[in-house]
């Protein structure tokens, strides 16, 4: 059946593969949208090489993460020896003195993976950085479209391994969160204004880990009959709700956490004193 939208005979068709292909509307201009649509995928790009940027400076730095009684999550929990010591703190000296970088190095890779093969984040970076697309209704600039299904992307499925990784970190953060409750002399019952700060970002970090569409599976997957199972429906329903908000709690969570490694890089570095609430 005629559609309206195929070349004549006489008319070549536009070369190319992708949405240039034969099988695809003859249309000739790369898009019909008049509003501004490259602002979006512009800004995604431009937020998330800050985050790269400066989390890569801050890895690699090897210094200031640490000031009593805060703890960088950039470098939670530190598993090398060369660590600095933080009392009762996330010190496990699993990499012995062999180990001569960064020790943040040895951490970052599980809540970086988990970001990385986040299904908000896929969308994200493809737009932004590949333009795969670059947003809705604007034709892809790549001759041929294959997905997730060959290397590397296929790498992506491995999410829900990560997931798991990012709850083990987000406890040890939980309990960071819980020692910045002390005084820089390690005595319980006081609070600085770096304790709001980690508080405000372990409670964004929770919120973004358990909206993972991974989490929403296994918290309410094969479920055939939500009657039999209340608990796990009950649940579903409420990380169904966060999941609703997965994209700004991605982007929330993202800062938060470079604020939270800020914050403990000023106090460290000497450029403020943590101010004292009690």
């Amino acid at each position: 059946m005629a559609t309206g939208t195929e070349p004549p005979d006489t008319e070549p068709h536009p070369r190319g593969g992708g949405v240039r292909s034969p099988r695809r509307a003859a249309i000739a201009a790369p898009h019909l949208r008049t509003d501004r649509w490259w602002l979006a995928p512009a800004g995604t790009a431009a937020g998330l090489l800050a985050f790269v940027v400066y989390s890569t400076w801050r890895a690699f730095a090897d210094a200031d993460y640490y000031a009593a009684p805060y703890v960088s999550p950039f470098y939670s929990p530190c598993l090398a020896e060369r660590c600095a010591p933080m009392r009762s703190g996330p010190n496990w000296e699993i990499f012995g003195p062999w180990w001569g970088i960064s020790p943040a190095i040895i951490i970052l890779i599980f809540p970086l993976g988990f970001r990385l093969t986040c299904y908000y984040y896929r969308k994200a970076y493809y737009r932004g950085f590949w333009a795969s697309p670059p947003a809705c209704a604007v034709a892809e600039p790549h001759r041929t479209y294959t997905g997730e299904t060959r290397f590397p992307l296929i790498l992506q499925n491995v999410h829900r391994y990560f997931f798991y990784a990012a709850l083990l970190v987000a406890l040890v953060l939980t309990y960071d969160t819980v020692l910045a409750f002390r005084d820089e002399h390690y005595a319980w019952g006081h609070m600085g204004l770096g304790t709001l700060v980690f508080s405000a970002n372990i409670v964004l970090i929770w919120a973004y880990t358990l909206s993972c569409h991974s989490c929403r599976h296994i918290v309410g997957g094969k479920l055939k009959h939500f009657s039999r199972h209340p608990v796990r429906y009950r649940a579903w329903r409420w990380v169904g709700r966060l999941n609703a908000r997965h994209m700004q709690l991605a982007w929330a969570s993202l800062i938060s956490v470079a604020l939270a490694d800020l914050y403990v890089y000023l106090v460290a570095s000497g450029a403020f004193d943590d101010p004292r609430l009690f």
